[in-house]
Order: structure tokens, then C-alpha cells, then sequence
């Protein structure tokens, strides 16, 4: 089997996100978003957003947490601001692309910067720049027969829709972000087909999707991680809803302009394991799987499944609906599912367990080896999760993230050895072969994450690097910014020019 190809229009490829790679913050009338307050991290210090309040008084939160009332998130000199630069993709979009094609990738993954179309979010008319920007990166993309597959919104809100209107939680953003989308698909409706209109809906959460808080609390690190007061985890259910309904409509209104358009939604997933035979852990593993699934649920079948309503009970959450609602969301229905897939997970009964963009996290699993951040390295659990999607929603899947983040030197002659990676990325391409030939699973393709070296989303550094392409620059953004492939470049050429046949 392992000799085997793959089917001829499986799309292999890489993936980015405009807040982590893009740079160019300020340029050509680009707006704020809200990553653009994040500061730097790294493994044991969490990424902060700094704001100065009406009273005079300030303060920070950490990632995950929505601002205070009356707060205002604000820059400081003596802090490092990554989404500013990232890894400069606005003034390298050629090179990189070139380096692409040189791997022969089918497809490329990136996502659009909402203020670089409209810099507040609630403009009348885009600015122009913004999308001449995304013309040239797709001529360029077209121009070597690369796919575009194009993600609508990867956190990246405009922090004027967060301060003013207050995020998601507010019925407003629904026309803002479809008028943002319905400009993006009539720009390029003869140019992309592939769309994602999230990214990860089932981790967004605090500043990213509810932009400030009208009650004077602040609440938990963990809050896009499923740790939330029950109060507060009720305004992001609100919230996500009109995410949902939002997306929803952006789907009809994409199928009306071009009907040959694949428009999907996105989530952050891991494999789910039991720790025992033990029904408690069995019962849980599987309503925490639920917990994530709800999302995908709504948006691949077109309503809120039956246990929906025990999730809300929990948080005495009320769902408020506008009467047009669950039409929307039963006539647009997600063409396919994407998702990022990592690693695997253990639910254990009595342990705590959290969700963030890695997917979910829980007990340690003495079977596998773990990354250098200690992450847990399970290709198998990537055929199981694959098998279990379909099984659910019987539509075409798609891996629009998996890789692993190491800590890598530029050797003498530019050099980087990531075996690793190369082999993390084989074991996982094997499972997926077998998904696809042995299990007939419908994959429209793979796209590993930051197939050039970008800023890490969880932790705001460089040293965790996920590329196929050494980008040199540092964790405080010095560096000569010049691109170097590593092995894995030439590994993963390949594999894609052999379509999966050579995986040595």
C-alpha cells in the first residue's frame, strides 16, 4: 500500500495565517486588528494584551481573555509586537510563492486580513489597496497553478468592530463580516474556488470573538480553552451563534455569485481517547468530543443537534435565535470540513480538561512520544479522527494544518536537519493514505502547517518553527528575514511530485 498513490487531484500543499506570516500592519491603509495588541510569549510566559481604561487606570490580560469595560487596548513602547512584522510575507510574497512552486504544492493555504479590506470592519466601501495586495498574491499563486484555498477569518477581527460594537456578541458583526465576504468572493470569483470562512470556531473565545466585557470582570486564561465562568460562557455561545449565522449567509451569498465555489468551515481537532474502560472516562471522552462537534454539527448539518441543550443547561444559557436564523443555517450548509489536526488526547475522569488551537487537551498518553513543547505525536489518531468526521457528516474532508514546532539552527551553508519533522510528516501522510485507500474517505487534501517559518499563534515566538523554509529572524524580530529550505523542503517535493507513491 505504501507504494501507492494517491488520487491525481488530491491537493497537497502548506498553510498560513496573514496575523502570524503576513507583516505589513500599517501599510496601504491596512486597519487594526486585534491580534496586532498581541505581544511576544514564549512556553512559559502567555502572549498580553495591554489597555488603558476611561478612569486612568490600566492593566493587561493574557490571550484568551476579553478586555474590561471602558478598556481600551493600547501599544507600549518596551514590548515586542509580532503580528507587525510576522515573517514579512507582504514584501515576499514572490519569493515565497516561487519556493513553493519549486516543491511543486497544488494548493496554498492563507487567510485574508479583514482590515486590510475594510480597516475598521464598518466602512461603506473597501479600500482598494487591501485588495490589489490579494490580486497580486493570487495572479502570482495562478500564475504557477497553485490552488488559492482562502480563509475568511483566521483571528483576525477588526479591533474597531471589538471596541465599538463589543465582538460577536453583537447581531451587527453578521452584516459587517458578510459584507466583507461577499467583497472578497465577487473580487475573486474567477480566480479561487476553494474558501474556508473560519478558522477553528470551536476555540475562539475572549478578545478574539467578544471584544470587551460589560460587566467589570475579567475572565479566565483559560477562556477559549473551555475554563469559563458560567456566566461569561454564555455570552461567547452567543456569540459563536451569530458567527455561525454569519458564515451561514456567507456561504448563500458566495453560491449565488459563483455556484462552482467549495465553501467550508474549519475546526481545531484532536484524537480522543478514553484513559479507561472505566464508563465515566468512556462517557466523558465522549461528550467532551461533543463539545467541540457542536460547532461543526450546526454548520455541516444545519441546526443544533439534540444534546445541544444539556451543554447549555450547564452554563443556564438561554439561545436567542431571530426568526430567520435557523433557515439560514439549514439552507447553507458547509460544503466540506476542514480542520487542523496535531496530536491526540486521554480524557481521565477526575482531570481537567481544556481545548485551544492545538485541539483538545487532557491526560498524558504513556504509548507515545511527545514534541519538544510536549505535544503528543500520534499519526494514527489523524486515520481515526478522519474516520470518525465522515462517519458523522458523509462530506469531503480536508487537512488544513498538522506539523510539528521545533527548535531549529541555521547550520553552516544554510543548512537546517530537521529529520523530525520529516519524520512526524511521513507517519502522518501514511495514515492519511490509508484513510483515503483503504477506508475510502473522500480528502481533498493536505496542507501542513507554516510550510515557511512563521510566529507561533500560542506562544508569539520564532523558536517554535513548523516550516519547511528557515525564515532568519529571531523571537524579538532581528534577522536578516532571507529564506533557506531545510531538508524537509526536498523530502516533501518528493512526496508531492511522486503523489504520495515516495515517502522515503
Amino acid at each position: 500500500m505504501d507504494k501507492k498513490e494517491f488520487p491525481q487531484n488530491f491537493l497537497w500543499g502548506g498553510a498560513t495565517a496573514a496575523n502570524q506570516y503576513e507583516g505589513g500592519y500599517d501599510e496601504d491603509g491596512r486597519g487594526l486588528s486585534v491580534g496586532d495588541f498581541l505581544t511576544n510569549g514564549d512556553y512559559t510566559h502567555p502572549r498580553r494584551i495591554y489597555y488603558n481604561k476611561e478612569d486612568g487606570s490600566n492593566g493587561y490580560i493574557v490571550e484568551g481573555e476579553g478586555l474590561p469595560q471602558g478598556a481600551t487596548p493600547v501599544f507600549k513602547d518596551d514590548c515586542y509586537y509580532p503580528s507587525h512584522k510576522a515573517t514579512d510575507f507582504y514584501h515576499h510574497y514572490k519569493e515565497d510563492i516561487k519556493l513553493m512552486a519549486r516543491m511543486g504544492f497544488k494548493t496554498f493555504r492563507f487567510s485574508i486580513s479583514w482590515t486590510r479590506i475594510f480597516p475598521n470592519g464598518d466602512e461603506n466601501t473597501p479600500n482598494e489597496k487591501g485588495l490589489k495586495f490579494y490580486d497580486r498574491v493570487i495572479d502570482e499563486l495562478n500564475k504557477y497553478n497553485i490552488e488559492p484555498l482562502v480563509t475568511l477569518l483566521h483571528f483576525d477581527m477588526p479591533v474597531h468592530l471589538a471596541q465599538k460594537y463589543g465582538g460577536w456578541k453583537n447581531r451587527k458583526l453578521i452584516d459587517f463580516y458578510d459584507k466583507y465576504a461577499e467583497t472578497c468572493f465577487h473580487r475573486w470569483k474567477n480566480k479561487v474556488k476553494y474558501w474556508i470562512t473560519v478558522n477553528e470556531i470551536n476555540v475562539l473565545g475572549g478578545y478574539w470573538t467578544l471584544g470587551t466585557f460589560s460587566a467589570e470582570k475579567k475572565i479566565s486564561a483559560n477562556a477559549n480553552q473551555g475554563e469559563i465562568p458560567t456566566a461569561d460562557a454564555g455570552i461567547k455561545l452567543q456569540a459563536l451563534h451569530n458567527l455561525m449565522v454569519a458564515v451561514s449567509k456567507a456561504k448563500g451569498i458566495g453560491k449565488k455569485i459563483n455556484p462552482n465555489f467549495k465553501i467550508g468551515v474549519m475546526l481545531a481537532l484532536s484524537g480522543i481517547y478514553p484513559a479507561t474502560c472505566k464508563p465515566d472516562d468512556v462517557m466523558g471522552a465522549y461528550q467532551f468530543r461533543r463539545k467541540a462537534l457542536m460547532f461543526s454539527d450546526v454548520l455541516m448539518r444545519g441546526s443544533y443537534p439534540n444534546y445541544a441543550q444539556s451543554i447549555f443547561d450547564e452554563y443556564h444559557f438561554q439561545l436567542k435565535q431571530d426568526k430567520s436564523d435557523k433557515k439560514i443555517l439549514a439552507d447553507n450548509t458547509a460544503d466540506f470540513l476542514a480542520f487542523s489536526y496535531y496530536r491526540s488526547t486521554i480524557y481521565r475522569s477526575n482531570q481537567k480538561q481544556l481545548t485551544t488551537t492545538g485541539g483538545q487537551q487532557g491526560a498524558s498518553n504513556p504509548y507515545l512520544d511527545k514534541t519538544s513543547w510536549g505535544w503528543p505525536i500520534d499519526p494514527e489518531g489523524l486515520r481515526f479522527v478522519l474516520n470518525e468526521l465522515f462517519d458523522r457528516y458523509q462530506k469531503p474532508l480536508f487537512i488544513v494544518e498538522n506539523g510539528i514546532g521545533e527548535r531549529e539552527t541555521l547550520e553552516e551553508n544554510h543548512i537546517v536537519h530537521d529529520k523530525d519533522r520529516i519524520s512526524f510528516m511521513r507517519d502522518h501522510i501514511k495514515e492519511i493514505k490509508k484513510a483515503v485507500l483503504i477506508d475510502r474517505i473522500p480528502v481533498i487534501g493536505y496542507t501542513p502547517w507554516g510550510c515557511i517559518d512563521l510566529v507561533s499563534a500560542g506562544t508569539g515566538e520564532m523558536d517554535k518553527r513548523y516550516g519547511l523554509v528557515y525564515v532568519d529572524m529571531d523571537n524579538l524580530g532581528y534577522g536578516s528575514l532571507k529564506r533557506y529550505p531545510k531538508d524537509s523542503f526536498y523530502w516533501y517535493k518528493n512526496v508531492i511530485a511522486s503523489n504520495g507513491k515516495d515517502l522515503d
